[in-house]
Formats: structure tokens, sequence, C-alpha cells
């Protein structure tokens, strides 16, 4: 599978430039981040979320993982879990599982990044694949998705 129309689509039409980094097949963020030798603090994962029965997207570095205590109380929610795999499988049915863009937007969902994300001047992330990688400004994303910027993970 390729990078999906609708991303591709959206970056473009948006204006907005990137790089295709197609690797060879790796599941996990951290992993992609080592096939493609960039720093894990630039790849990111975005996770999707379960807030008080809403869907919503974390997008960390790689090399972290979501703290859900500080998350649970920027949000203001009682209950914070992880969406289930048949959830995402019709909200994204796009993309590969475990491979969702760091698009929150496109699929209805309200964006957060961590902090850690935002000092470098470029992102990188799965494109809805297991086998490719876009590269774009960290502007740009913020631009397109306007996402709300918190400490929200720890490092791994």
């Amino acid at each position: 599978m390729a990078v999906s129309n609708r991303i591709r689509e959206y970056l473009d039409s948006n204006q907005v430039g990137y790089e295709s980094l197609p690797h060879s097949q790796a599941f996990e963020a951290r992993e992609v981040a080592h096939t493609l030798h960039v720093p894990e603090a630039q790849f990111a994962k975005a996770v999707v979320l379960r807030a008080d029965g809403r869907l919503l997207m974390a997008v960390l570095a790689a090399s972290y993982r979501i703290s859900f205590p500080d998350l649970r109380e920027k949000l203001g929610v009682s209950h914070l879990e992880m969406a289930r795999e048949s959830e995402l499988s019709s909200l994204c049915s796009d993309c590969e599982l475990g491979a969702f863009p760091p698009f929150g937007n496109l699929y209805g969902m309200e964006v957060w990044v961590d902090s850690e994300l935002t000092r470098s001047p470029e992102i990188i992330f799965n494109a809805g694949t297991h086998g490719e990688a876009l590269r774009m400004k960290y502007a740009d994303y913020a631009r397109l998705e306007k996402p709300h910027v918190a400490t929200l993970a720890e490092a791994a």
C-alpha cells in the first residue's frame, strides 16, 4: 500500500511541501525511525484514544509514551483509553492499522501534540502504510492541524 490518495490530496490542496520516504516494512515507530536513520524525537506516532466516549488523536515522538494521568487531567476527562482496533479499521479505512498519519482533522478527531515534537523544524511520520513515511515542515503541519500542544508524554 502506498500513501493514501486522501493524504496526498490533503497536502497538495493545501500547497504543503513534503518528501516521500519509502522504507522496508516496519511496524513500530522507533523501528521506522531507525530504518530511516532519523532521530526518534523527530519521528511522530499517532495514537487514537477514546476520552469520555469521544475519539481524539495524540501525536508524540517515537521514543515517548503517553502519560495517561497527565493527559486525562489536561483533557478534563474521567475516562481515557486506547481506541479499539475494530474502531480504527473503520475510521481510517485508507490506512494500515498502526500506520496512521498525524492528521486527525482528516478523520474528524481533535489533535493533541506533545511539546517535544515542536522542538524540531521537521516532522516525519507514517503515511498510512508500514512501508512509507513522509517528511514535512512542522510549521506546515501545525498550520494544517492547529493542534493543542502540551506535555502529554514521557520518555519510554
